[in-house]
């Protein structure tokens, strides 16, 4: 039954003799909150009223187009339609949640529960052997459409799709810098109202430990064995 899952996926994305007709995605109307114009912060908040002028619960809803390529009761997998690659996918739920901060735990839980079993079949379907699984989060992080939604974006050696990927990396502060962050973190999440109960560690102690192990490592790699 997962096979034949699977190909029904990799036909959907795989070219063929002529291209497959845009589809309407006939499913339940989802819950959304009061629109934000392009000009608007997003604000958070849990599921609203009816949001008409969101393009995903448009699509939820039935009333735009969309290449879809999975369906269940909680989430939707359609075709980007302004992809970074061939393939490029976006799973987004069927309620209205206009950041991941404002969609619950088991939404999101059930969003990435399917990227496994999505992003084989379009890695298979576009001879790809990798890909980026991405969130863009709030206006600075380039959220363009405040529904929240995964991107699966299909990946091949040496394609340059990100710039960044060629910028060098800073190494972490061990002494000072990595410790206060750790500390500002720790502080946030025992102020969450949701939020867990996180591991006491010692900073300190994980601190002398990469210095150790950045000793170790340069004495193998100026004095041999």
């Amino acid at each position: 039954m997962e096979a034949r899952r699977l190909s029904i996926l990799c036909s959907h994305i795989c070219s063929g003799p002529t291209p497959a007709p845009t589809r309407l995605v006939p499913v339940p109307s989802s819950s959304c909150d009061p629109g934000f114009s392009n000009k608007q912060q997003p604000r958070d908040s849990n599921k609203g009223n009816l949001q008409d002028d969101c393009v995903f619960c448009k699509i939820i809803r039935g009333e735009s187009p969309a290449f879809k390529l999975y369906e269940d009761d909680i989430c939707l997998c359609i075709l980007d339609t302004n992809p970074l690659s061939r393939g490029h996918s976006l799973i987004i739920p069927k309620s209205h949640f206009c950041s991941l901060k404002a969609t619950p735990p088991d939404v999101v839980a059930a969003m990435c529960s399917k990227v496994p079993f999505i992003s084989s079949a379009i890695m298979k379907a576009t001879d790809s052997d990798s890909f980026n699984l991405l969130v863009n989060n709030g206006t600075a992080a380039g959220q363009v459409i405040f529904h929240t939604h995964i991107h699966i974006i299909p990946r091949k050696a040496l394609d340059c799709l990100w710039a960044s990927e060629s910028l060098k990396r800073r190494p972490l502060n061990v002494d000072q810098e990595a410790p206060r962050l750790v500390d500002r973190v720790r502080e946030q999440l025992s102020l969450s109202d949701d939020s867990e109960d996180v591991c006491a560690l010692d900073t300190k102690h994980i601190s002398k430990t990469l210095k150790t192990q950045k000793v170790t490592a340069f004495c193998f790699s100026n004095f041999g064995d």
